[in-house]
């Protein structure tokens, strides 16, 4: 099986690769939320593998968390 989990956030905002290392490495308050989105997806991938089921209720909850998570890192990009 690849160690590849979908929707990590180079390959959300692939223009953005550059702003998203530099302001991993230049604010925490990014850094953060790119890793708890990081962790967040890793959680919903495993969930949608099997590797690690969940009730739908809490699979959709860590869906509606990551897309919160997502949105608030593309407003830090977009600036």
């Amino acid at each position: 099986m690849s160690s590849h989990t979908p929707h990590e956030l180079h390959e959300e905002f692939p223009d953005k690769a550059g702003k998203i290392t530099e302001l991993k490495q230049s604010d925490a308050h990014f850094a953060r939320l790119a890793e708890e989105y990081h962790a967040v997806n890793r959680a919903v991938h495993r969930a949608e593998t099997n590797v690690e089921p969940m009730g739908n209720l809490a699979e959709g909850e860590m869906r509606k968390k990551r897309s919160a998570l997502k949105d608030e890192i593309y407003r830090m990009l977009a600036d």
